[in-house]
């Protein structure tokens, strides 16, 4: 089979999988229901009711159930696509998220404190297990992703500066690098522009984090990752900059576009959220385009991306319903969904 024909048939079963995704009345049913109780029985109308045998349970641990669609939805397609790779792209930042963990627990550990493992997740590429065993023996070089390097390197890091943002930054900034290597090994420029596109959207929203808390210029070059369309010349300049301005600094570049989007008369944390949204529905304009192609591999991304999308925004409704905020803030934190 041709490697044409073999996305081929990928395409045909991401296509037989998407009725299974939410559209917009399922998400409008949600938001529109009763409390928590009420909305969760609107989720266990879905695939998601296969994680919710014990309904009475389920406002306490949704959590797990989100997880356990998520990965299912990771495994099924990783049994048909010819490149795992394209998996391993979604995967590859809930194993360093694990590694993070796992490293803070070391930590805290060593000062007396706990370890959480409650945190951990079971949607990395790499086993909890494993990954935890080779990290607390130093067993580096047994782990893929550049973290054999990077791990000890996060360490020293810590040991020399006591900084945890600095050990997270050394992490980001492998994990990224690690995707983009992944995408470039499947040799599909679709695939490499979104993932650059990612890039892009993790460097503007450290821009702004960083400008939130008063960061001067000269110290945010470090915290730009490598790989994304934007050069860091081009955006260390923008922290010098009011966040309106952005947009028509960057106006040459898709990116700009989405930033143009996000509203401006708001206070620093709620601009944040706004351009975490605008950034997330970026990335996935950037591939929706592939569905109108019966055999492109960035149909995989798209319905990848879909399905995360589609959790972050059950997630946010469940979380809403929790602590009884309305309908139309909820709508505003929304993701783009599939449909």
């Amino acid at each position: 089979m041709s490697r044409n024909e073999a996305y081929g048939y990928a395409v045909a079963r991401i296509r037989a999988m998407e009725p299974m995704l939410f559209d917009a009345s399922m998400f409008q049913r949600m938001i529109d229901s009763d409390g928590l109780s009420g909305a969760l029985k609107v989720l266990a109308e879905s695939c998601y009711s296969r994680g919710m045998a014990e309904g009475e349970q389920a406002s306490e641990r949704y959590d797990s159930v989100l997880e356990a669609e998520l990965n299912r939805t990771f495994d099924e397609i990783a049994s048909f696509v010819p490149d795992r790779e394209l998996i391993d792209i979604f995967r590859i930042p809930y194993d360093f998220h694990n590694v993070k963990v796992i490293m803070k627990g070391i930590l805290k550990e060593r000062s007396g404190g706990k370890k959480r493992f409650d945190l951990l997740t079971r949607l990395g590429s790499i086993p909890v297990d494993t990954l935890s065993a080779n990290i607390e023996s130093e067993e580096y070089v047994l782990l893929p992703y550049g973290l054999s390097s990077i791990i000890p390197a996060s360490f020293s890091a810590w040991d020399q500066s006591g900084d945890i943002v600095e050990m997270e930054r050394k992490l980001d900034g492998g994990m990224f690098a690690a995707i983009l290597l992944l995408a470039e090994k499947v040799g599909e420029p679709g695939v490499v522009k979104w993932v650059k596109s990612r890039i892009d959207s993790e460097n503007l929203r450290n821009l702004l984090r960083l400008k939130r808390f008063g960061f001067d210029a000269t110290e945010v070059a470090a915290f730009i990752h490598d790989g994304g369309t934007l050069a860091p010349g081009t955006l260390v300049p923008l922290m010098s900059e009011q966040f309106d301005s952005w947009g028509r600094a960057l106006s040459y570049s898709d990116v700009g576009l989405a930033i143009s989007a996000a509203p401006d008369n708001i206070d620093f944390d709620k601009l944040i959220l706004a351009l975490e949204k605008s950034l997330d529905d970026y990335c996935s304009s950037i591939v929706e385009r592939a569905r109108f192609s019966s055999s492109a591999p960035e149909n995989v991304l798209a319905f990848l991306w879909g399905k995360e999308m589609e959790v972050k925004n059950i997630r946010t409704i469940l979380v809403s319903k929790g602590t009884n905020s309305g309908g139309d803030e909820v709508k505003e934190m929304m993701r783009r969904g599939y449909y």
